[in-house]
Protein backbone atom coordinates (compact mmCIF):
# COMPACT_ATOMS: atom_id res chain seq x y z
CA UNK A 1 0.00 0.00 0.00
CA UNK A 2 1.52 3.30 -0.96
CA UNK A 3 1.68 6.33 1.40
CA UNK A 4 0.57 9.78 0.59
CA UNK A 5 3.18 12.35 0.26
CA UNK A 6 2.70 15.64 2.27
CA UNK A 7 -0.83 14.81 3.21
CA UNK A 8 -1.65 13.95 6.84
CA UNK A 9 -4.81 12.65 8.73
CA UNK A 10 -5.53 12.28 12.37
CA UNK A 11 -8.13 9.36 13.36
CA UNK A 12 -9.74 8.30 15.88
CA UNK A 13 -8.38 4.89 16.74
CA UNK A 14 -9.51 1.83 18.25
CA UNK A 15 -6.48 -0.44 20.17
CA UNK A 16 -5.71 -2.77 17.00
CA UNK A 17 -4.60 0.35 15.21
CA UNK A 18 -1.27 0.61 14.04
CA UNK A 19 0.82 2.62 16.76
CA UNK A 20 3.14 5.50 15.60
CA UNK A 21 5.95 7.24 18.44
CA UNK A 22 6.67 10.68 18.10
CA UNK A 23 9.93 12.65 18.57
CA UNK A 24 9.41 12.60 21.93
CA UNK A 25 9.15 8.58 22.22
CA UNK A 26 4.99 8.49 23.34
CA UNK A 27 2.87 6.13 21.30
CA UNK A 28 0.09 7.59 19.03
CA UNK A 29 -2.54 6.37 17.42
CA UNK A 30 -3.19 6.43 13.50
CA UNK A 31 -5.64 4.87 11.28
CA UNK A 32 -5.50 2.85 7.96
CA UNK A 33 -7.86 4.82 5.66
CA UNK A 34 -8.96 1.32 4.26
CA UNK A 35 -12.17 1.97 5.24
CA UNK A 36 -12.63 5.43 3.52
CA UNK A 37 -15.64 4.72 0.33
CA UNK A 38 -14.02 5.93 -2.64
CA UNK A 39 -15.76 8.16 -4.81
CA UNK A 40 -14.38 10.22 -8.08
CA UNK A 41 -15.28 13.46 -6.42
CA UNK A 42 -13.77 15.25 -3.73
CA UNK A 43 -14.92 13.98 -0.24
CA UNK A 44 -14.50 15.56 2.41
CA UNK A 45 -12.78 13.60 5.59
CA UNK A 46 -13.78 14.89 8.47
CA UNK A 47 -10.88 15.40 11.43
CA UNK A 48 -11.63 13.23 14.03
CA UNK A 49 -11.92 13.96 18.06
CA UNK A 50 -9.05 13.98 19.64
CA UNK A 51 -7.17 10.45 21.08
CA UNK A 52 -9.05 9.72 24.64
CA UNK A 53 -5.21 9.33 25.70
CA UNK A 54 -3.85 11.36 28.22
CA UNK A 55 -0.83 11.23 26.95
CA UNK A 56 -1.42 11.61 23.19
CA UNK A 57 -3.74 15.04 24.30
CA UNK A 58 -0.69 16.33 25.92
CA UNK A 59 1.41 16.02 23.04
CA UNK A 60 -1.31 17.95 20.62
CA UNK A 61 -1.92 20.34 23.41
CA UNK A 62 1.75 21.35 23.75
CA UNK A 63 2.64 20.55 19.72
CA UNK A 64 -0.87 22.20 18.39
CA UNK A 65 -3.02 20.20 16.60
CA UNK A 66 -1.41 21.74 13.45
CA UNK A 67 1.88 20.73 13.97
CA UNK A 68 0.61 17.16 14.70
CA UNK A 69 -1.07 17.05 11.16
CA UNK A 70 2.59 17.94 9.41
CA UNK A 71 4.54 15.79 11.73
CA UNK A 72 2.16 12.61 11.26
CA UNK A 73 1.89 10.68 7.43
CA UNK A 74 -1.12 8.58 6.98
CA UNK A 75 -1.27 5.55 4.69
CA UNK A 76 -4.85 5.32 2.66
CA UNK A 77 -6.60 3.67 0.01
CA UNK A 78 -9.90 2.87 -0.67
CA UNK A 79 -11.56 -0.57 -0.70
CA UNK A 80 -10.05 -2.07 -4.12
CA UNK A 81 -6.60 -0.51 -3.36
CA UNK A 82 -6.31 2.51 -5.51
CA UNK A 83 -4.48 5.79 -3.89
CA UNK A 84 -6.24 8.47 -2.68
CA UNK A 85 -5.12 12.00 -2.85
CA UNK A 86 -6.25 13.92 0.74
CA UNK A 87 -5.42 17.56 0.33
CA UNK A 88 -7.00 19.96 3.38
CA UNK A 89 -9.37 17.54 4.18
CA UNK A 90 -10.87 16.36 1.09
CA UNK A 91 -9.98 12.58 -0.76
CA UNK A 92 -9.18 13.80 -5.09
CA UNK A 93 -9.39 10.51 -7.13
CA UNK A 94 -5.90 9.84 -8.69
CA UNK A 95 -4.68 11.75 -11.38
CA UNK A 96 -5.16 11.30 -14.26
CA UNK A 97 -2.82 9.79 -17.38
CA UNK A 98 -2.61 13.24 -19.36
CA UNK A 99 -1.89 14.96 -15.70
CA UNK A 100 0.94 12.92 -14.39
CA UNK A 101 2.61 12.76 -18.20
CA UNK A 102 1.53 16.63 -19.88
CA UNK A 103 4.13 16.49 -22.06
CA UNK A 104 3.82 12.84 -22.87
CA UNK A 105 0.42 13.63 -24.01
CA UNK A 106 1.36 16.83 -25.80
CA UNK A 107 3.68 15.00 -27.59
CA UNK A 108 1.05 12.95 -28.73
CA UNK A 109 -0.78 15.48 -29.45
CA UNK A 110 1.47 17.62 -31.96
CA UNK A 111 1.86 14.04 -33.33
CA UNK A 112 -1.78 13.17 -34.26
CA UNK A 113 -1.45 16.78 -35.82
CA UNK A 114 1.34 16.72 -37.87
CA UNK A 115 0.76 12.58 -39.03
CA UNK A 116 -2.87 14.02 -40.12
CA UNK A 117 -2.07 16.85 -41.91
CA UNK A 118 0.82 15.11 -43.80
CA UNK A 119 -1.77 12.70 -45.31
CA UNK A 120 -4.55 14.77 -46.11
CA UNK A 121 -2.11 16.65 -47.92
CA UNK A 122 -0.99 13.82 -50.14
CA UNK A 123 -4.38 12.32 -50.55
CA UNK A 124 -5.48 15.31 -51.54
CA UNK A 125 -3.04 16.10 -54.61
CA UNK A 126 -3.30 12.11 -55.48
CA UNK A 127 -7.01 13.09 -55.89
CA UNK A 128 -6.56 15.83 -57.98
CA UNK A 129 -4.19 14.11 -60.63
CA UNK A 130 -7.11 12.16 -61.74
CA UNK A 131 -9.79 14.53 -60.70
CA UNK A 132 -9.05 18.22 -60.78
CA UNK A 133 -11.60 19.98 -59.99
CA UNK A 134 -10.74 21.87 -56.53
CA UNK A 135 -13.96 23.94 -55.99
CA UNK A 136 -15.86 20.70 -55.82
CA UNK A 137 -13.49 19.08 -53.97
CA UNK A 138 -13.58 21.91 -51.34
CA UNK A 139 -16.79 21.61 -50.60
CA UNK A 140 -16.53 17.71 -50.31
CA UNK A 141 -14.12 18.94 -47.55
CA UNK A 142 -16.14 20.81 -45.40
CA UNK A 143 -19.34 18.41 -46.16
CA UNK A 144 -18.20 15.58 -44.66
CA UNK A 145 -16.99 17.44 -41.84
CA UNK A 146 -20.23 18.76 -41.31
CA UNK A 147 -21.81 16.05 -41.64
CA UNK A 148 -19.48 14.44 -38.66
CA UNK A 149 -19.97 17.19 -36.65
CA UNK A 150 -24.08 16.74 -36.89
CA UNK A 151 -23.61 13.14 -36.07
CA UNK A 152 -21.23 14.12 -32.89
CA UNK A 153 -24.00 16.53 -32.02
CA UNK A 154 -26.28 14.00 -32.59
CA UNK A 155 -24.70 11.35 -29.71
CA UNK A 156 -24.09 14.49 -27.69
CA UNK A 157 -19.93 14.40 -28.22
CA UNK A 158 -20.11 17.44 -27.65
CA UNK A 159 -22.81 19.00 -26.53
CA UNK A 160 -24.20 21.79 -29.31
CA UNK A 161 -24.22 25.00 -28.33
CA UNK A 162 -27.14 26.79 -28.99
CA UNK A 163 -27.02 29.54 -31.75
CA UNK A 164 -28.26 32.98 -32.09
CA UNK A 165 -28.56 36.04 -34.47
CA UNK A 166 -26.01 37.86 -33.15
CA UNK A 167 -22.95 35.02 -33.27
CA UNK A 168 -24.22 33.95 -36.42
CA UNK A 169 -23.25 37.59 -37.44
CA UNK A 170 -20.28 37.59 -36.09
CA UNK A 171 -19.15 34.10 -37.28
CA UNK A 172 -20.03 34.89 -40.99
CA UNK A 173 -17.44 36.84 -42.04
CA UNK A 174 -15.23 34.91 -40.16
CA UNK A 175 -16.69 31.08 -42.26
CA UNK A 176 -16.78 33.64 -45.84
CA UNK A 177 -12.54 34.44 -45.21
CA UNK A 178 -12.55 30.46 -44.30
CA UNK A 179 -14.04 29.66 -47.31
CA UNK A 180 -12.60 31.84 -49.63
CA UNK A 181 -8.98 30.81 -48.15
CA UNK A 182 -9.84 26.95 -48.12
CA UNK A 183 -11.26 26.97 -52.14
CA UNK A 184 -7.90 28.74 -53.24
CA UNK A 185 -5.31 27.11 -51.02
CA UNK A 186 -6.98 23.88 -52.81
CA UNK A 187 -6.89 25.58 -56.37
CA UNK A 188 -3.31 25.93 -55.84
CA UNK A 189 -2.63 22.55 -54.79
CA UNK A 190 -4.84 21.49 -58.08
CA UNK A 191 -2.43 23.74 -60.21
CA UNK A 192 1.71 23.53 -58.67
CA UNK A 193 3.39 21.33 -56.59
CA UNK A 194 2.28 21.05 -52.67
CA UNK A 195 5.88 21.56 -51.45
CA UNK A 196 5.20 25.35 -53.38
CA UNK A 197 2.34 26.09 -52.37
CA UNK A 198 3.12 25.82 -48.67
CA UNK A 199 6.23 28.04 -49.61
CA UNK A 200 4.39 30.50 -50.78
CA UNK A 201 2.04 30.00 -47.91
CA UNK A 202 4.57 30.88 -45.86
CA UNK A 203 3.88 34.61 -46.42
CA UNK A 204 0.83 34.50 -44.14
CA UNK A 205 2.53 36.26 -41.52
CA UNK A 206 3.78 39.13 -43.74
CA UNK A 207 0.12 39.29 -44.54
CA UNK A 208 -0.49 39.31 -41.38
CA UNK A 209 1.85 41.97 -39.74
CA UNK A 210 0.37 44.48 -42.26
CA UNK A 211 -2.86 43.81 -41.53
CA UNK A 212 -2.49 44.05 -37.76
CA UNK A 213 -0.68 47.81 -38.78
CA UNK A 214 -2.44 49.19 -41.58
CA UNK A 215 -5.77 48.20 -40.75
CA UNK A 216 -6.41 47.26 -37.10
CA UNK A 217 -3.68 50.48 -36.63
CA UNK A 218 -1.35 48.26 -34.06
CA UNK A 219 2.11 49.30 -34.47
CA UNK A 220 4.57 46.19 -35.59
CA UNK A 221 7.85 46.88 -33.86
CA UNK A 222 11.05 46.85 -36.39
CA UNK A 223 12.27 43.60 -35.09
CA UNK A 224 9.31 41.81 -36.14
CA UNK A 225 9.34 43.49 -39.83
CA UNK A 226 13.08 42.71 -40.31
CA UNK A 227 12.79 38.89 -39.40
CA UNK A 228 9.65 39.16 -42.29
CA UNK A 229 12.45 40.25 -44.99
CA UNK A 230 13.89 36.41 -45.22
CA UNK A 231 10.44 35.14 -45.61
CA UNK A 232 9.63 37.63 -48.75
CA UNK A 233 13.25 37.19 -50.26
CA UNK A 234 13.21 33.38 -49.60
CA UNK A 235 9.59 32.64 -51.37
CA UNK A 236 11.27 34.97 -54.01
CA UNK A 237 13.94 32.71 -54.63
CA UNK A 238 12.11 29.78 -54.72
CA UNK A 239 8.78 31.17 -57.32
CA UNK A 240 11.49 32.00 -59.78
CA UNK A 241 12.86 28.70 -60.52
CA UNK A 242 9.90 26.39 -59.19
CA UNK A 243 9.46 23.74 -61.70
CA UNK A 244 5.77 23.90 -61.60
CA UNK A 245 5.39 27.02 -60.87
CA UNK A 246 1.86 28.59 -63.08
CA UNK A 247 0.76 31.93 -62.00
CA UNK A 248 -2.96 30.30 -61.48
CA UNK A 249 -1.07 28.27 -58.67
CA UNK A 250 0.80 31.28 -57.40
CA UNK A 251 -1.97 34.02 -57.28
CA UNK A 252 -4.39 31.24 -55.64
CA UNK A 253 -1.93 31.15 -52.68
CA UNK A 254 -1.35 34.52 -52.43
CA UNK A 255 -5.30 35.30 -51.93
CA UNK A 256 -5.37 32.10 -49.44
CA UNK A 257 -2.89 34.22 -47.31
CA UNK A 258 -4.95 37.38 -47.42
CA UNK A 259 -8.44 35.45 -46.91
CA UNK A 260 -6.95 33.49 -43.70
CA UNK A 261 -5.30 36.57 -42.66
CA UNK A 262 -8.78 38.37 -42.79
CA UNK A 263 -10.32 35.24 -41.36
CA UNK A 264 -7.90 35.90 -37.99
CA UNK A 265 -9.01 39.73 -37.63
CA UNK A 266 -12.71 38.57 -37.83
CA UNK A 267 -11.97 35.51 -35.72
CA UNK A 268 -10.84 38.26 -32.80
CA UNK A 269 -13.96 40.02 -32.86
CA UNK A 270 -15.86 36.80 -33.12
CA UNK A 271 -14.46 35.43 -29.75
CA UNK A 272 -17.30 34.31 -27.77
CA UNK A 273 -17.45 32.13 -24.53
CA UNK A 274 -18.77 28.59 -26.81
CA UNK A 275 -15.73 25.86 -26.75
CA UNK A 276 -13.52 25.67 -29.96
CA UNK A 277 -15.52 22.53 -31.03
CA UNK A 278 -18.80 24.17 -31.48
CA UNK A 279 -17.44 27.30 -33.25
CA UNK A 280 -15.49 25.37 -35.71
CA UNK A 281 -18.59 22.92 -36.45
CA UNK A 282 -20.56 26.27 -36.84
CA UNK A 283 -18.13 27.70 -39.08
CA UNK A 284 -18.04 24.87 -41.51
CA UNK A 285 -21.39 24.47 -41.82
CA UNK A 286 -21.73 28.04 -42.97
CA UNK A 287 -18.79 28.18 -45.13
CA UNK A 288 -19.80 24.84 -46.58
CA UNK A 289 -22.64 26.99 -48.18
CA UNK A 290 -20.52 30.00 -48.91
CA UNK A 291 -18.46 27.07 -51.24
CA UNK A 292 -21.31 25.10 -52.87
CA UNK A 293 -22.52 27.74 -55.67
CA UNK A 294 -19.11 28.83 -57.23
CA UNK A 295 -18.61 24.64 -57.31
CA UNK A 296 -22.30 24.52 -58.94
CA UNK A 297 -21.66 27.66 -61.18
CA UNK A 298 -18.06 27.03 -62.25
CA UNK A 299 -17.42 22.75 -62.30
CA UNK A 300 -20.82 21.89 -62.36
CA UNK A 301 -21.45 21.75 -66.16
CA UNK A 302 -18.30 20.18 -66.43
CA UNK A 303 -18.44 17.69 -64.08
CA UNK A 304 -22.08 16.10 -65.41
CA UNK A 305 -20.42 16.46 -68.82
CA UNK A 306 -17.29 14.25 -68.50
CA UNK A 307 -15.96 15.18 -64.92
CA UNK A 308 -17.42 12.31 -62.68
CA UNK A 309 -17.20 9.81 -65.83
CA UNK A 310 -13.42 10.42 -66.29
CA UNK A 311 -12.38 9.65 -62.56
CA UNK A 312 -14.45 6.80 -62.28
CA UNK A 313 -13.28 5.60 -66.07
CA UNK A 314 -9.29 5.83 -63.91
CA UNK A 315 -9.94 4.84 -60.57
CA UNK A 316 -13.23 2.98 -60.23
CA UNK A 317 -16.39 4.20 -58.21
CA UNK A 318 -15.32 2.74 -54.89
CA UNK A 319 -11.60 4.82 -54.55
CA UNK A 320 -13.51 7.46 -56.26
CA UNK A 321 -16.09 7.38 -53.49
CA UNK A 322 -13.45 6.06 -50.43
CA UNK A 323 -11.14 8.99 -52.06
CA UNK A 324 -13.22 11.92 -51.39
CA UNK A 325 -14.77 10.72 -48.19
CA UNK A 326 -11.34 10.32 -46.65
CA UNK A 327 -9.89 13.55 -47.49
CA UNK A 328 -12.66 15.42 -46.69
CA UNK A 329 -12.35 13.31 -43.16
CA UNK A 330 -8.47 13.57 -42.72
CA UNK A 331 -9.36 17.85 -43.28
CA UNK A 332 -11.83 18.07 -40.39
CA UNK A 333 -9.62 16.18 -38.18
CA UNK A 334 -6.42 18.02 -38.59
CA UNK A 335 -7.93 20.99 -38.53
CA UNK A 336 -9.85 19.88 -35.20
CA UNK A 337 -6.92 18.19 -33.57
CA UNK A 338 -4.81 21.03 -34.28
CA UNK A 339 -7.23 23.41 -32.03
CA UNK A 340 -7.28 20.97 -29.51
CA UNK A 341 -3.32 21.22 -29.60
CA UNK A 342 -3.01 24.25 -29.92
CA UNK A 343 -5.35 24.92 -27.31
CA UNK A 344 -2.57 22.61 -24.56
CA UNK A 345 0.34 25.27 -25.31
CA UNK A 346 1.98 28.42 -24.89
CA UNK A 347 2.16 30.91 -27.79
CA UNK A 348 6.21 29.65 -28.57
CA UNK A 349 5.53 26.33 -28.72
CA UNK A 350 2.58 26.96 -31.41
CA UNK A 351 4.52 29.36 -32.97
CA UNK A 352 7.22 26.35 -33.19
CA UNK A 353 4.95 23.86 -33.85
CA UNK A 354 2.93 25.67 -36.86
CA UNK A 355 6.67 25.80 -38.50
CA UNK A 356 7.80 22.53 -37.78
CA UNK A 357 4.03 21.20 -39.68
CA UNK A 358 5.40 23.02 -42.53
CA UNK A 359 8.62 21.69 -42.89
CA UNK A 360 6.74 18.61 -42.26
CA UNK A 361 4.37 18.98 -45.14
CA UNK A 362 6.95 19.85 -47.21
CA UNK A 363 9.26 17.67 -46.76
CA UNK A 364 6.80 14.45 -47.53
CA UNK A 365 5.32 16.01 -50.38
CA UNK A 366 8.69 16.11 -52.01
CA UNK A 367 9.93 12.76 -51.19
CA UNK A 368 6.17 10.65 -51.62
CA UNK A 369 5.75 12.78 -55.40
CA UNK A 370 9.02 13.05 -56.36
CA UNK A 371 8.92 16.82 -57.09
CA UNK A 372 12.06 17.87 -58.67
CA UNK A 373 13.05 20.89 -57.14
CA UNK A 374 16.14 23.05 -58.12
CA UNK A 375 19.01 23.92 -55.67
CA UNK A 376 17.84 27.41 -55.89
CA UNK A 377 13.82 26.63 -55.21
CA UNK A 378 15.77 24.22 -51.96
CA UNK A 379 17.35 27.39 -50.55
CA UNK A 380 14.96 29.52 -51.27
CA UNK A 381 12.15 27.30 -49.55
CA UNK A 382 14.83 26.79 -46.36
CA UNK A 383 15.53 30.91 -46.00
CA UNK A 384 11.42 31.44 -46.20
CA UNK A 385 10.96 28.61 -43.52
CA UNK A 386 13.96 29.96 -41.37
CA UNK A 387 12.35 33.41 -41.76
CA UNK A 388 8.96 31.96 -40.48
CA UNK A 389 10.59 30.46 -37.61
CA UNK A 390 12.29 34.10 -36.66
CA UNK A 391 9.30 35.53 -36.59
CA UNK A 392 7.00 33.46 -34.96
CA UNK A 393 9.32 33.49 -32.03
CA UNK A 394 10.13 36.72 -31.86
CA UNK A 395 6.52 37.32 -31.78
CA UNK A 396 5.84 34.63 -29.20
CA UNK A 397 8.21 36.54 -26.71
CA UNK A 398 7.08 39.49 -27.15
CA UNK A 399 3.15 38.50 -26.18
CA UNK A 400 4.69 36.37 -23.71
CA UNK A 401 6.11 39.32 -21.91
CA UNK A 402 3.02 41.09 -22.48
CA UNK A 403 1.18 38.65 -20.28
CA UNK A 404 3.99 38.92 -17.35
CA UNK A 405 3.93 42.83 -17.41
CA UNK A 406 -0.14 42.52 -17.51
CA UNK A 407 -0.15 39.84 -14.55
CA UNK A 408 2.46 41.96 -12.80
CA UNK A 409 -0.19 45.43 -13.12
CA UNK A 410 -2.82 43.69 -12.12
CA UNK A 411 -0.71 42.72 -8.78
CA UNK A 412 0.62 45.39 -8.00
Amino acid sequence: MASISNIYLIHQSRISNLYNRNRNGHIITTSRANHLEFSPLPKKIELSDRVKFSRVDGILNRCGISDFCIATKAAASDAEGHEIELSNGFAKPNKSFSERFPALVTGFFFFTWYFLNVIFNILNKQVYNYFPYPYFVSAIHLLVGVVYCLISWGVGLPKRAPMNKELLGLLTPVAFCHALGHVMSNVSFAAVAVSFTHTIKALEPFFSAAASQFILGNQIPLPLWLSLAPVVMGVSMASMTELSFNWTGFISAMISNVSFTYRSIYSKKAMTGMDSTNIYAYISIIALLFCLPPAILIEGPKLMQYGFKDAIAKVGLTKFLSDLFWIGMFYHLYNQVATNTLERVAPLTHAVGNVLKRVFVIGFSIVVFGNTISTQTGIGTGIAIAGVAMYSLIKANMEEQKRKDAQKTRAS
